[in-house]
């Protein structure tokens, strides 16, 4: 099934929505909010799947048109979001620009950061931020929302929590982070709110497409109008989502709604494009000595979306202009 919280309130409000993201249905008499699904799955799912074949079949009362720009993001706030970087030919590039060899370590052990969840802009919000110098970026992922799972999970168990897969706008501000990595303890102002995509869909939705813990498909990123890349999300991930969500649990539970990502989308194939520009700035570097592709500027559109062998969307698409604020 495929889920949307429309805009109103902190936690928005649960809708249903149609396979072919033309038609919804509010919810609210199952679960007022997705967290509150997600915090008694087991009993609503089946009463929200009743729902979602009745909203396909045009029997559920009260359907109405499906219009992405009302979503806030499926979750409009998070107990948790930790943010991966299973592609590592995206993190090999990263070190080989400026010079240095990537660590056995890091193809056996997953990188990962806590990111900011108390609040995440809608798939149609703007990317506000108060300084083009800051370096601003996009950056194209998938992400997991999680049931509850149990501190030292195996990546078997963990597989059994996800609930749900949606796309991730996570926002970086490249010039900020140097400054604060050299401090040698993460980031923080660098990593400004996420976006995710306007509806979370259900692993039996993607069929054959989801295998191995991973999302086989194209992630198609668009910079003003014209394509930017279309990595697989599926092709060299090194760590799977299981493995993700047992890496983060390893010391710690993880409580229902928690979300986990998998860091930018990224392929050893250079000419599927890429889903940060960043990436393609580390290639300049390379190639030409200096990068030549500026981050975003004020008034810039970015557009991130997932199709299916129909060319049909899955989850609907993030699509954020970038202002001053």
């Amino acid at each position: 099934m495929k889920l949307a919280s429309l805009k109103g309130g902190r936690d928005g409000r649960l809708a249903v929505v149609s396979r072919d993201l033309t038609r919804a249905v509010l919810a609210q008499q199952i679960a007022p909010s997705l967290q509150a699904a997600l915090d008694n799955w087991d009993q609503l799912a089946p009463r929200l799947e009743q729902l979602y074949r009745a909203l396909n079949d045009g029997k559920a009362e009260g359907a109405f048109a499906f219009d992405q720009g009302a979503c806030a993001s499926p979750l409009p706030r998070a107990y948790q979001w930790a943010d991966g970087s299973a592609y590592l030919t995206h993190v090999e590039l990263v070190r080989k620009a400026r010079g240095a060899e990537m660590p056995k370590s890091f193809w056996t052990d997953p990188l990962m950061y806590q990111g900011g969840s108390d609040g995440f802009l809608g798939p149609r919000d703007p990317v506000l931020a108060a300084d083009e110098a800051w370096g601003i970026d996009f950056e194209g992922e998938v992400a997991v929302v999680t049931g509850d799972v149990p501190a030292g999970a195996s990546a078997a168990e963990a597989e059994k929590s996800i609930r749900l897969v949606m796309l991730v706008n996570d926002v970086s501000l490249r010039n900020l982070i140097p400054a604060e990595l050299a401090k040698g303890f993460g980031f923080l102002q660098s990593k400004p709110a996420s976006a995710f995509s306007p509806v979370a869909v259900t692993l039996d939705e993607l069929g054959r497409d989801w295998r191995d813990g991973r999302l086989h498909h194209p992630l198609l990123v668009h910079w003003n109008g014209q394509k930017f890349g279309a990595p697989d999300a599926g092709s060299d991930m090194a760590f799977n989502f299981p493995e993700l969500i047992a890496h983060a649990a390893k010391t710690r539970s993880l409580a229902a709604g928690s979300i986990i990502g998998s860091g930018t989308v990224s392929n050893q194939d250079r000419s599927v494009g890429s889903a940060c520009i960043a990436e393609r700035r580390m290639y300049e570097h390379l190639d030409k000595g200096a990068p030549q592709t500026p981050f975003l500027k004020f008034g810039d559109r970015v557009r991130i979306e997932m199709l299916d062998q129909g060319g049909r969307s899955i989850f609907g698409a993030i699509e954020q202009d970038v202002r001053a604020g």
